[in-house]
């Protein structure tokens, strides 16, 4: 028996984390709620020494959950257990396959993720908006966004905004509608309570549908749900997507920039974005601007996070009123 089994999950991530290091690690904290992060630090905190063998054995835990993950998104969980009785044994597979919980098990709507989108859209077109909802919520972001910009114009922000305020869902009501889609499409697929949908889903889509969809989507939740609508506008772009933009368009919003501003955003942000602004700055602003951030010292990350908003909103205004246009995966009209 390996040494890690007396192991409680909350210790052996400590453990992963220890290994990966500060640099990996961080990137992981990023995705995590704030009481996790700080269960995870202190339980970090608290680990005082970890013998090589401990953290090889938690390391390969680690690396045969997370292949076990991609086998069953790939193929589902009889894919996934052949795979691994190949790599790992039928003994370790099974022990694997068992410490998987609900949340890496196949999800619902699995036959609707490998169904062509053209396709999919004469099935459920029909539907109710919140049947819509719960589809696209299961979908990827890309497939979810040709069938969203299908939708009639008046059906588009309805079905953006029972996603954004979309929690939990019913295994029941899951069941039902994948009823109604069984006998088309493929077998029903068993789920427990789901957490789906939401702003973050939402936020998905609307970056990769086209602009023209996205911009009536927005200017109808504006209309009719406006805290939802400023709550997914700060999300739909963020300070370290400056770098989704060409130098002409980083040029052309540095120019609507206050340098106080972009010194302070610049203390909180990555190398690569710091590069991707001094490159489009004139070397005399450019060292300015470094003797500045290098003078305020520590700066509150409340304050840098309010300056990269600021220049987070000078990016949407300008890409509004077309100065500038933003990469996205749905294909932007251009004219020359």
């Amino acid at each position: 028996m390996a040494k890690n089994e007396g192991l409680k999950g909350i210790q052996k991530a400590a453990i992963l984390l220890i290994a990966l290091g500060p640099e990996r690690s961080a990137g992981i904290f990023k995705h995590l709620k704030e009481e996790e992060i700080e269960e995870l630090t202190l339980e970090i905190a608290n680990t005082r020494s970890v013998t090589p063998q401990v953290k090889e054995d938690v390391i390969n835990e680690f690396y045969e959950v997370c292949l076990a993950q991609q086998y069953i998104a790939e193929g589902g969980i009889t894919y996934a257990r052949d795979l691994l009785e190949k790599a790992l044994g039928a003994e370790k597979a099974m022990d694997v396959i068992g410490k998987l919980t609900a949340s890496l098990q196949v999800k619902p709507f699995e036959f609707v993720r490998k169904t062509d989108a053209s396709q999919l859209i004469n099935f459920i077109q029909d539907e109710h908006p919140q049947t819509i909802a719960l589809i696209l919520s299961y979908l990827a972001p890309g497939q979810a966004a040709l069938i969203i910009s299908a939708l009639p114009p008046d059906r588009q922000a309805d079905v953006a905004r029972r996603i954004a305020v979309m929690d939990r869902t019913s295994p029941d009501v899951i069941k039902e509608v994948e009823k109604v889609l069984e006998s088309k499409l493929a077998s029903l697929v068993n789920q427990d309570y789901t957490i789906i949908g939401g702003v973050d889903a939402v936020v998905e889509i609307l970056n990769t549908v086209d602009r023209g969809t996205e911009r009536h989507i927005m200017e109808t939740l504006e209309i009719e749900e406006p805290e939802l609508a400023d709550e997914i506008r700060k999300k739909m772009f963020v300070f370290e997507d400056v770098l989704l933009l060409d130098d002409r368009a980083i040029q052309r919003v540095l120019r609507d920039v206050d340098n106080n501003d972009l010194g302070i955003a610049l203390k909180g942000a990555n190398e690569q974005v710091q590069n991707a602004i001094f490159n489009n700055l004139s070397k005399r602003l450019a060292v300015m601007i470094k003797e500045d951030m290098e003078f305020m010292g520590p700066v509150r990350m409340k304050d840098v996070e309010e300056a990269q908003q600021k220049i987070v909103n000078i990016i949407r205004k300008l890409e509004d009123s077309g100065d500038i246009v933003i990469s996205r995966g749905g294909g932007d009209e251009i004219v020359v």
